[in-house]
């Protein structure tokens, strides 16, 4: 547990203007929408990375994976609106986020995750024999992992509400 001044850095980061407001605001482009957006960039890039895997992985044999190189542009769109929208829920409530080994565990598996996207992406994409033969086994590899590493993000993000420092602050769903 922090103390001194690593923990009053922390509560200034929380109790700065923009963090008590998005906490404490009545209006739904407050809190309810910063939520909104974190969820739905989840949604983007665990979602569209997800269907990428399984098609790599057959579940899917009548569809072409060439034209599914358009969907990274929309992972990346989700990814960062991921990634602003979970800096400022971190904000709102650091004392407690920064503080829990769970939220330690889902921002690297999260980078963990997004390497595995971009090398699926580079040795999948860039292959001049994509759709004329099945996709190789490390190929496939890198899709079971992906879709695992995606699975750990999500739940040790759910349970950081739960488990960990000062467990049941705001992050709550």
């Amino acid at each position: 547990m922090l103390h001194g001044a690593p923990m009053n850095f922390l509560s200034s980061i929380e109790n700065w203007g923009f963090s008590a407001w998005v906490r404490e605001s009545p209006t739904v482009w407050s809190y309810p929408l910063v939520i909104f957006l974190h969820a739905a960039g989840l949604s983007m890039v665990v979602g569209l990375s997800s269907v990428i895997d399984l098609a790599i992985l057959g579940f899917a044999p009548g569809l072409p994976l060439a034209p599914m190189t358009k969907l990274y542009r929309l992972i990346g769109i989700g990814f960062w609106m991921n990634a602003i929208s979970g800096i400022v829920l971190t904000m709102i409530d650091a004392t407690t986020m920064l503080v829990n080994p769970i939220f330690w565990i889902k921002m690297l598996l999260i980078g963990l995750a997004i390497a595995d996207v971009l090398v699926i992406k580079k040795k999948v994409f860039n292959d001049p024999l994509l759709d004329k033969r099945p996709q190789p086994a490390d190929v496939r590899a890198l899709a079971i992992l992906s879709l695992l590493l995606w699975t750990g993000a999500v739940t040790a993000g759910r349970l950081t509400a739960y488990l960990g420092a000062h467990a049941g602050g705001i992050a709550r769903l």
